[in-house]
């Protein structure tokens, strides 16, 4: 049997199992039921709860909070560096009276680290203002 007289033999067959079972057994009226059910209940409604005040006042909380948490690491570190200085050395500052290089322009081939006198860049504000910047893009 060639393919054709194959497929001229069950297309009609196969029609007919569909058209009962999508229109005679109600298969089609259910899916499209639940399709409509579903988007009327996935409506997306904006509310604007919280105003002003309360944004404003959890925003004053979030900085007393990086604040807090700021001076406790600065203080940690410098009880650090204390326990470390007063017992290592025998209580001798190894750097008493030095400065630093002064900044010269670097040969061919050798590092730039810069002028050990610049500041460089200051990126405290990055970690502080953190939580402002997440609360905005909110």
């Amino acid at each position: 049997m060639k393919k054709s007289d194959l497929k001229q033999l069950i297309k009609p067959l196969v029609k007919e199992c569909i058209h009962e079972v999508l229109l005679e057994e109600g298969l089609l009226s259910n899916v499209v039921a639940e399709v409509v059910q579903g988007l009327q209940g996935n409506l997306v409604v904006e509310s604007r709860e919280k105003d002003l005040d309360k944004v404003l006042k959890e925003t004053s909380q979030i900085k007393q909070k990086t604040t807090d948490a700021r001076v406790q690491v600065l203080e940690h570190r410098k009880k650090l560096l204390q326990a470390v200085g007063k017992g290592s050395y025998g209580g001798v500052d190894l750097f008493e009276g030095t400065e630093p290089l002064q900044y010269a322009e670097p040969q061919a081939g050798e590092p730039n680290m810069g002028d050990p006198n610049d500041a460089g860049v200051d990126l405290s504000s990055i970690l502080g203002n953190a939580s402002e910047i997440w609360q905005s893009i909110k």
